[in-house]
């Protein structure tokens, strides 16, 4: 595997002989002194250019930095279209294991397109065209407290999504329920894991993307139950699931609310889970709920 030296000379000295590349950006975790160092981080790299038609016409210039695995072209999907002509990404995996996001923006429209966040790093600008960066650090990402519309909106956001689930489990519907429950029920979850751990550190760290920190906040038996909430294929399995989230939602989101003062909606989570228990052993051939 290519060091982290050779991959960034690499990256420079693409930037440093083609004229039209005027200036290299870093973002994300290698600029991020908090995040954890391993061989799965990636060169997240902007190229600011002149004439990005003469780039994106001939994809066959990204072989330059080496064999890959596979390569992905979003803004040349089919399934995430764009219109935007000034902006084009390359996403390599290589065969040494080595990955770089790879983002050109028009030098036209850069001002527009690049976005100003906390964790970039100017590596190279030739004709110093771009505003200089605060040192990166990860305040951009590191969490912030709920208003109480905010911290009402997850606890209705929970509750109400939970009876698509049961919807989908009485009806043996498993994509759907599978989808409701690791979708909308469990990002109000760990949304609300995310403002306890807040409330703990003061709201001074980042707990990553998807939450991929949680466990270095929470405490063991916390995180214990969380972990249970990760259902397998099988019905009751994912019935179980559910109640367990929501015990756990509950409890987290009382103690959220204790701190800031909010009010939890007792009234919804008591009802909800009622008619989740009802649901739960619903005859199959009902015709009708209640």
């Amino acid at each position: 595997m290519r060091s982290e030296q050779k991959m960034m000379d690499l990256i420079l000295n693409k930037a440093k002989k083609d004229e039209r590349i005027r200036a290299v950006i870093m973002n994300g975790s290698r600029t991020n002194l908090n995040a954890p160092i391993d061989c799965f981080q990636d060169f997240d790299i902007v190229y600011v250019v002149r004439d990005i038609n003469s780039f994106t016409s001939d994809h066959s210039w990204v072989d330059y930095f080496g064999d890959r695995i596979i390569m992905q072209l979003p803004d040349n999907s089919t399934l995430f279209p764009t219109s935007d002509k000034d902006r084009f990404a390359y996403l390599m995996l290589f065969t040494d294991g080595n990955r770089i996001d790879l983002t050109l923006v028009s030098i036209e429209r850069y001002t527009e397109l690049i976005e100003r966040e906390s964790l970039s790093r100017v590596l190279l600008d030739k004709d110093e065209i771009v505003t200089p960066f605060p040192p990166p650090s990860d305040r951009d990402y590191r969490l912030s407290p709920p208003s109480s519309k905010q911290f009402a909106d997850c606890c209705n956001e929970f509750w109400w999504v939970s009876t698509y689930v049961a919807k989908g489990l009485w009806r043996k519907e498993i994509t759907y329920a599978k989808a409701m429950l690791e979708g909308p029920v469990r990002n109000m979850l760990i949304k609300m894991l995310e403002w306890r751990v807040g409330t703990i550190t003061n709201f001074t760290v980042s707990v990553g993307k998807c939450g991929k920190y949680l466990e270095n906040y929470l405490d063991g038996p916390l995180w214990e139950e969380f972990i249970r909430t990760y259902p397998n294929g099988d019905y009751e399995d994912i019935w179980k699931s559910l109640f367990i989230m929501g015990d756990l939602f509950r409890t987290v989101a009382l103690d959220v609310a204790s701190h800031f003062s909010y009010t939890y909606p007792s009234s919804d989570d008591n009802a909800v889970s009622s008619y989740l228990r009802h649901v739960r052993y619903l005859p199959f051939d009902a015709t009708q709920i209640y």
